[in-house]
Protein backbone atom coordinates (compact mmCIF):
# COMPACT_ATOMS: atom_id res chain seq x y z
CA UNK A 1 0.00 0.00 0.00
CA UNK A 2 1.56 3.54 -1.00
CA UNK A 3 2.41 5.62 2.22
CA UNK A 4 0.49 9.02 2.41
CA UNK A 5 2.49 12.28 1.68
CA UNK A 6 2.63 15.48 3.98
CA UNK A 7 1.52 18.76 1.97
CA UNK A 8 2.02 21.89 3.74
CA UNK A 9 -0.20 24.71 2.56
CA UNK A 10 1.27 28.22 3.82
CA UNK A 11 -0.46 31.65 2.46
CA UNK A 12 -1.07 35.06 3.66
CA UNK A 13 -4.82 35.87 5.89
CA UNK A 14 -7.14 36.88 3.45
CA UNK A 15 -5.55 34.56 0.56
CA UNK A 16 -8.93 32.48 0.88
CA UNK A 17 -6.74 29.20 2.46
CA UNK A 18 -9.48 28.15 3.84
CA UNK A 19 -12.44 28.33 1.46
CA UNK A 20 -9.93 26.73 -1.67
CA UNK A 21 -9.25 23.72 0.91
CA UNK A 22 -12.70 23.13 1.78
CA UNK A 23 -13.34 22.38 -1.64
CA UNK A 24 -9.96 20.27 -2.27
CA UNK A 25 -10.87 17.99 0.68
CA UNK A 26 -14.43 18.10 -1.28
CA UNK A 27 -12.73 16.91 -4.44
CA UNK A 28 -10.20 14.39 -3.02
CA UNK A 29 -10.66 11.11 -1.36
CA UNK A 30 -7.71 9.51 1.09
CA UNK A 31 -6.87 13.05 2.66
CA UNK A 32 -6.12 13.99 6.08
CA UNK A 33 -6.49 17.96 7.51
CA UNK A 34 -4.55 17.80 10.45
CA UNK A 35 -5.87 19.23 13.69
CA UNK A 36 -3.88 21.28 15.66
CA UNK A 37 -3.45 20.81 19.26
CA UNK A 38 -4.20 24.11 21.67
CA UNK A 39 -3.95 25.04 24.85
CA UNK A 40 -6.80 27.26 24.36
CA UNK A 41 -10.56 27.02 25.77
CA UNK A 42 -12.97 25.85 23.11
CA UNK A 43 -14.68 28.80 21.84
CA UNK A 44 -19.54 28.06 21.34
CA UNK A 45 -19.63 24.98 18.94
CA UNK A 46 -15.91 23.77 18.58
CA UNK A 47 -15.71 20.44 19.02
CA UNK A 48 -12.52 18.31 20.92
CA UNK A 49 -10.60 16.66 17.42
CA UNK A 50 -12.57 18.24 15.14
CA UNK A 51 -11.99 21.85 15.60
CA UNK A 52 -8.68 21.55 17.63
CA UNK A 53 -7.33 19.05 20.33
CA UNK A 54 -8.22 20.90 23.31
CA UNK A 55 -5.21 19.65 25.90
CA UNK A 56 -3.85 21.58 29.22
CA UNK A 57 -0.95 23.93 29.74
CA UNK A 58 0.57 21.06 31.55
CA UNK A 59 0.13 18.19 28.42
CA UNK A 60 1.32 20.47 25.90
CA UNK A 61 5.02 20.96 27.73
CA UNK A 62 4.80 17.27 28.63
CA UNK A 63 4.53 16.88 24.71
CA UNK A 64 7.24 19.15 23.57
CA UNK A 65 9.56 17.64 26.00
CA UNK A 66 8.38 14.39 24.33
CA UNK A 67 9.43 15.73 20.80
CA UNK A 68 5.61 14.89 20.61
CA UNK A 69 5.13 17.94 17.99
CA UNK A 70 6.09 18.28 13.86
CA UNK A 71 5.63 22.17 15.06
CA UNK A 72 4.46 24.40 17.61
CA UNK A 73 4.49 28.26 18.58
CA UNK A 74 2.86 30.10 21.15
CA UNK A 75 0.25 32.86 19.98
CA UNK A 76 -1.18 35.31 22.29
CA UNK A 77 -1.14 33.98 25.56
CA UNK A 78 -1.88 30.21 24.34
CA UNK A 79 0.16 27.23 22.64
CA UNK A 80 -0.97 25.64 19.58
CA UNK A 81 0.90 23.10 17.45
CA UNK A 82 0.76 19.74 14.87
CA UNK A 83 0.98 16.20 16.77
CA UNK A 84 2.95 13.63 15.11
CA UNK A 85 1.17 10.75 16.03
CA UNK A 86 -2.04 12.00 13.96
CA UNK A 87 -0.22 12.89 11.27
CA UNK A 88 1.82 9.62 11.09
CA UNK A 89 -1.09 7.48 11.68
CA UNK A 90 -2.86 8.42 8.31
CA UNK A 91 0.29 8.74 6.49
CA UNK A 92 0.32 5.15 7.31
CA UNK A 93 -2.92 4.42 6.32
CA UNK A 94 -2.22 5.84 3.33
CA UNK A 95 -3.93 8.88 3.82
CA UNK A 96 -2.34 12.64 2.13
CA UNK A 97 -2.07 14.95 5.11
CA UNK A 98 -2.72 18.73 4.50
CA UNK A 99 -1.24 21.02 7.60
CA UNK A 100 -2.54 24.79 6.95
CA UNK A 101 0.21 26.30 8.81
CA UNK A 102 2.06 29.36 8.45
CA UNK A 103 5.69 30.18 7.84
CA UNK A 104 7.56 30.20 10.76
CA UNK A 105 5.75 26.43 11.82
CA UNK A 106 6.61 24.97 7.71
CA UNK A 107 10.40 25.93 8.39
CA UNK A 108 10.14 23.60 11.83
CA UNK A 109 8.05 20.69 10.24
CA UNK A 110 10.74 20.86 7.22
CA UNK A 111 13.59 21.02 9.46
CA UNK A 112 12.15 17.64 10.75
CA UNK A 113 11.18 16.07 7.86
CA UNK A 114 12.41 17.33 4.49
CA UNK A 115 10.49 15.62 1.76
CA UNK A 116 6.60 17.53 3.38
CA UNK A 117 5.74 19.46 0.03
CA UNK A 118 5.24 22.98 0.33
CA UNK A 119 2.49 24.84 -1.06
CA UNK A 120 2.25 28.83 -0.98
CA UNK A 121 -1.28 30.10 -2.15
CA UNK A 122 -0.80 33.70 -2.83
CA UNK A 123 -3.75 36.62 -3.80
CA UNK A 124 -3.67 38.10 -7.82
CA UNK A 125 -2.57 41.18 -6.40
CA UNK A 126 -2.00 43.07 -3.10
CA UNK A 127 -5.28 45.05 -4.49
CA UNK A 128 -7.29 42.13 -4.14
CA UNK A 129 -6.12 40.93 -0.84
CA UNK A 130 -6.94 44.61 0.73
CA UNK A 131 -9.64 44.04 -0.79
CA UNK A 132 -10.76 40.72 0.54
CA UNK A 133 -9.34 41.42 3.90
CA UNK A 134 -11.46 44.97 3.95
CA UNK A 135 -14.68 42.63 2.58
CA UNK A 136 -14.61 40.01 5.25
CA UNK A 137 -15.76 42.48 7.50
CA UNK A 138 -14.00 41.19 10.84
CA UNK A 139 -11.04 43.57 11.69
CA UNK A 140 -10.53 46.99 11.75
CA UNK A 141 -8.59 49.09 9.26
CA UNK A 142 -5.46 49.07 11.79
CA UNK A 143 -5.63 45.49 11.91
CA UNK A 144 -5.97 44.89 8.24
CA UNK A 145 -2.38 47.28 7.66
CA UNK A 146 -0.94 44.66 9.93
CA UNK A 147 -2.02 41.66 8.35
CA UNK A 148 -0.92 42.93 4.94
CA UNK A 149 2.53 43.84 6.51
CA UNK A 150 2.68 40.46 7.94
CA UNK A 151 1.88 39.40 4.21
CA UNK A 152 4.80 41.37 2.65
CA UNK A 153 6.98 39.02 5.33
CA UNK A 154 5.15 35.50 4.60
CA UNK A 155 5.74 36.79 0.72
CA UNK A 156 9.28 37.03 1.23
CA UNK A 157 9.63 33.14 1.93
CA UNK A 158 7.86 32.52 -0.93
CA UNK A 159 10.31 31.13 -2.88
CA UNK A 160 11.25 28.52 -0.56
CA UNK A 161 8.43 26.92 -1.03
CA UNK A 162 8.34 23.70 -3.80
CA UNK A 163 4.95 25.44 -5.53
CA UNK A 164 3.82 28.63 -5.68
CA UNK A 165 -0.47 28.27 -6.55
CA UNK A 166 -2.09 32.14 -7.54
CA UNK A 167 -5.60 31.89 -6.40
CA UNK A 168 -7.59 33.86 -8.72
CA UNK A 169 -10.17 31.71 -8.73
CA UNK A 170 -11.36 28.45 -5.99
CA UNK A 171 -11.76 26.47 -9.00
CA UNK A 172 -8.43 27.37 -10.52
CA UNK A 173 -6.25 27.20 -7.52
CA UNK A 174 -8.46 23.86 -6.56
CA UNK A 175 -7.42 22.50 -9.79
CA UNK A 176 -3.70 23.20 -9.29
CA UNK A 177 -3.42 21.80 -5.72
CA UNK A 178 -5.13 18.66 -7.03
CA UNK A 179 -2.59 18.50 -9.77
CA UNK A 180 0.51 19.32 -7.73
CA UNK A 181 -0.96 16.74 -5.19
CA UNK A 182 -1.10 13.84 -7.90
CA UNK A 183 2.30 14.71 -9.23
CA UNK A 184 4.05 14.01 -6.29
CA UNK A 185 2.76 10.42 -6.11
CA UNK A 186 4.27 10.02 -9.82
CA UNK A 187 7.91 10.49 -8.70
CA UNK A 188 9.85 7.89 -9.41
CA UNK A 189 10.78 6.70 -5.63
CA UNK A 190 7.28 5.72 -5.23
CA UNK A 191 6.42 4.03 -8.45
CA UNK A 192 10.11 2.29 -8.72
CA UNK A 193 8.52 0.30 -5.50
CA UNK A 194 5.78 -0.51 -6.50
CA UNK A 195 6.96 -2.22 -9.38
CA UNK A 196 9.69 -4.06 -7.55
CA UNK A 197 6.93 -5.01 -4.95
CA UNK A 198 9.15 -3.68 -2.54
Amino acid sequence: MRKGRTFIISGPSGVGKSTVLKSLLAKRDNVYFSVSATTRAPREGEEDGVHYHFIDVDMFRDWIGKNEFLEYAEYVGNFYGTPKKYVDAAMDAGQDVILDIEVQGAIQVVSKRPDTVRIFIAPPSWGELERRLVERGTDSPEKIQKRLLRAKVEFQTAHTYDYFVINDSVENAVRELDAIMTAEHCKPTERMEIISGQ
